[in-house]
């Protein structure tokens, strides 16, 4: 059978020893010869290398491993590219955070100001990430999961139409892990679902059994009363008290349409002010992983480097990730796996843009992805994905044509801000932020 190679771009992220444990417990599914990590921080990058190179070594030493910093070597002889790119760190994250509370605005990593000043800093490092993979491996099949998913997926279209980029979000698939649980099933794989939306901004319309049995209704039952907790759930089963809260926060979005189960990342931009009411200004979700799964996963890592074995580590395989060999699998041994992407419409959702990214349910197999048919919309989904389309087209707008005027003009628009006042002075001090990381706009 035949073996692959990957690189992980992105290297330095604190997901990427998960993922490879992810790798390494697959590797009947996904053989492996070669793992690389690469990133343009060689000094981050480098607090989990060794652990990693460590973690590959001890469970299948065969396997090649090098983590690098030059783009040649990253790029050379690879079938996967495994994107997870974050252009500022999180350092940038907190301030996108910081500056929109400061202006009374929801502060959140890919959702309003937040995600949009995270865009238009990680366009560029996604298109010279293609760009490299095309030079070097032009064969290769890029697995883009770098946020904020529904903007970067939106510049691939337009800049690198023919480039082999699939983009792809795990926030549903841990839903889904999680409604799985809720509804009684083993894991998702056991559930065929239906959904329809964008990135971060979706709707599950359809749950079955593989029998074709509906389960939807009784999920929308259980979310009314307890959101996408389990009945008995506790802050203490998260990792962080935030992810609680916003698992419970589904019992307030279910009640705009009951004949939906809404994706969570909904309570930014509909109940953005439950949001704000709760949040404080000073300590935001960027300081949360930077103080807890930051330290972790570094200190573990550090750890192991230092002993020199893996036994006993608490790195965990990141299950929540395993979306990524599902594709590769998909992609590699033409499964035709249903998963959900982000796809250009193109009439999928029949009576939305056709030109617009959207996330639905596609088949995937050797060629690629054919997305499946999801028919007409209502009207207050078309809408709300009207408004947050029109806003992401905008970024990318303003990213090509160093437009002051595009952005602030999607910015307006963003379901999270309030008035065009608000939004002049949350872009002026976004640019100010964001010297070096964003085109100068004018």
């Amino acid at each position: 059978m035949k073996k692959f190679s990957v690189v992980i771009a992105g290297g330095g992220s604190t997901y990427t020893p998960e993922i490879i444990l992810m790798l390494l417990d697959n590797l009947d599914r996904l053989p492996l010869r070669c793992i690389k990590l690469y990133d343009n921080d060689e000094e981050r990058q480098n607090k989990v290398a060794k652990a990693c190179e460590i973690l590959i070594h001890d469970i299948d030493p065969t396997i090649e491993y090098c983590a690098t910093t030059d783009p040649e070597v990253a790029y050379t002889d690879v079938d996967f590219c495994l994107a997870h790119i974050r252009v500022g760190q999180l350092p940038m994250r907190e301030l996108d955070e910081k500056i929109s509370i400061k202006h009374g605005v929801v502060g959140q990593e890919t959702c309003g100001p937040g995600g949009i000043a995270y865009g238009m800093r990680s366009i560029g490092g996604v298109l010279e990430n293609i760009d490299y993979m095309e030079k070097y491996s032009p064969n290769c099949w890029m697995l883009n999961y770098s946020n904020p998913a529904a903007i970067v997926a939106e510049a691939t279209r337009r800049l690198r139409p023919n480039s082999r980029v699939i983009n792809i979000c795990d926030m549903p698939i841990g839903m889904e892990n999680t409604i799985a649980r809720i509804l009684g099933f083993n894991n998702r794989k056991e559930m065929d679902v239906r959904y329809f939306g964008l990135n971060h901004f979706g709707w599950w319309s359809s749950i079955k059994d593989k029998q074709g049995n509906e389960y939807l209704p009784k999920l929308i039952e259980h979310q009314l009363k307890y959101g996408n907790c389990e009945a008995e759930d506790k802050v203490e089963n998260y990792t962080d008290a935030s992810w609680f809260e916003t698992a419970r926060e589904v019992k307030d979005l279910v009640r705009f349409d009951k004949n939906f189960a809404p994706n969570s990342y909904l309570k930014y931009y509909l109940n953005g002010d439950q949001v704000m009411a709760h949040t404080n200004p000073n300590y935001t979700r960027a300081n949360e992983v930077m103080d807890g799964r930051e330290k972790r996963v570094f200190e573990e890592c550090a750890r192991i480097a230092e002993k020199g074995t893996s036994e006993g580590t608490t790195l965990e395989i990141g299950i929540h990730a395993s979306f990524i060999v599902d594709l590769a699998t998909a992609l590699a041994f033409n499964t035709h796996e249903r998963m959900l992407l982000i796809v250009e419409n193109n009439g999928a959702i029949a009576n939305f843009s056709p030109d617009a990214m959207v996330e639905i349910p596609c088949i995937v197999g050797k060629d690629g992805y054919e997305p499946l048919s999801i028919g007409n919309i209502p009207t207050f989904q078309k809408g709300l994905m009207e408004q947050q389309v029109a806003v992401e087209k905008l970024v990318v707008d303003a990213w090509i044509e160093h437009s002051y005027e595009k952005l602030w003009q999607a910015l307006i628009l963003s379901h999270t801000v309030p008035n065009a006042n608000t939004a002049k002075a949350l872009l002026d001090d976004l640019i100010e932020a964001n010297k070096g990381y964003w085109p100068e706009l004018h």
